[in-house]
């Protein structure tokens, strides 16, 4: 079930410096729209995704469904607590993995989202893939998750989904070809109804993109893996162009937290028992700006976690999570300068295609612009 997540060692540390040079650049250039006066208002739209395992380090079934009955009886406590400008909840994306299926498991999260706290995406952990496979799983899988009432529909009626790559290797990008297998994997995406993918920022592994803090159309390279290193800016009146919608976390260098006292720390909106959502953490994410080309009122703040590991229940959906919040109202959903927006995954796509076609006014307006609620969270 995908690869340990945990404080990496000083040698690890160490090995892990040269893959922050290929994002440095464009990190760099990024500066002057850090530094930017925020307009007024600046809507904040919040995404929390969660790299959900129950099955975490091989656990037993039993156990497994105590991580999900954890989620299911606590979460709704976290978030009656608070409401964005909306009157909304926080809401919280459960990307589940797709081989670690079990009925009762999405029974109790689909329960869970029809009482309006989230929605359930696609998530998937493979390895020494190939396309013909890679199809197969994901159509299958999406049927599992639409029996449970999960999954939206477009205006044509196909099913769609959004996705996280385990492992971080979307399109086959480790160096050492493991977890994927799949060069042509947008292209895969696509075809199966894929509306865009949630993996990145992934620093500092080695699947990092050189491009960061961007919402972007990639293109396929079926020759070649980590097609989605590159591509075309989602803007104001721009349109699809690429193979597959890729919507970034924010990443970005943490002076505030020193490695060694000296070098700064990587920010890459990662929520664990180690990376508490402090806010000095939260105003770094807001500063780095993510959103649609040409629409700087907008600005999207994707944060994600691995919810299902318990020494992560404090930080993604306990007192922590608590503090979290507390801030996020505090400074972004006061009626001052911001206006404060919980969002699923679903919803966030649909804004960023708003933005995209030039839609302006209340932004609650087009949470369900292209993408219908799934089933359950429309019943």
């Amino acid at each position: 079930m995908g690869v340990a997540h945990a404080r990496p060692t000083f040698l690890e540390k160490v090995s892990m410096l040269k893959n922050v040079y290929p994002w440095l650049p464009d990190y760099a250039r990024q500066a002057p729209r850090r530094r930017a006066p925020f307009a007024r208002p600046t809507h904040v739209f919040f995404c929390f995704v969660d790299h959900f395992e129950p099955l975490w380090q091989k656990a037993s079934h039993h156990q497994a469904l105590e991580r999900v009955e954890h989620w299911h009886e606590n979460y709704p406590r976290l978030a009656d607590r608070f409401r964005d400008a909306d009157g909304r909840t926080p809401q919280h994306t459960f990307f589940y993995p797709a081989e670690a299926y079990r009925v009762e498991f999405l029974d109790l999260l689909s329960r869970l989202c029809a009482r309006g706290y989230g929605e359930v995406e696609i998530h998937l952990h493979h390895d020494n893939d190939t396309a013909d496979n890679l199809k197969k799983s994901l159509e299958h899988f999406k049927a599992k998750l639409r029996s449970h009432g999960c999954l939206s529909q477009d205006s044509a009626g196909t099913v769609r989904y959004g996705f996280i790559h385990g492992d971080w290797a979307l399109d086959n990008s480790r160096r050492d070809g493991r977890w994927c297998g799949v060069n042509d994997e947008l292209h895969v995406l696509r075809d199966t109804g894929c509306f865009a993918d949630f993996t990145l920022p992934s620093a500092p592994s080695d699947t990092q993109t050189r491009k960061i803090n961007a919402m972007y159309y990639a293109t396929d390279d079926p020759q070649r893996p980590k097609s989605h290193d590159t591509g075309n800016d989602v803007r104001v009146g721009g349109h699809t162009n690429g193979d597959l919608l890729i919507l970034q976390g924010p990443l970005a260098l943490n002076w505030r937290h020193r490695t060694w006292g000296l070098l700064p720390r990587i920010e890459r909106a990662e929520i664990a028992w180690y990376s508490h959502a402090t806010p000095d953490r939260i105003d770094l994410w807001v500063r780095q700006r993510v959103g649609v080309v040409g629409k700087p009122d907008w600005i999207f703040v994707k944060v994600h976690t691995h919810g299902c590991q318990e020494r992560n229940f404090a930080a993604s959906c306990g007192e922590s999570a608590v503090q979290m919040h507390e801030y996020l109202q505090q400074k972004y959903n006061r009626g001052g300068n911001f206006r404060l927006h919980y969002v699923t995954a679903r919803e966030m796509f649909n804004l960023v295609k708003a933005a995209e076609a030039g839609k302006g006014g209340n932004p609650n307006s087009f949470r369900d612009y292209l993408l219908l609620p799934p089933p359950i969270r429309a019943a």
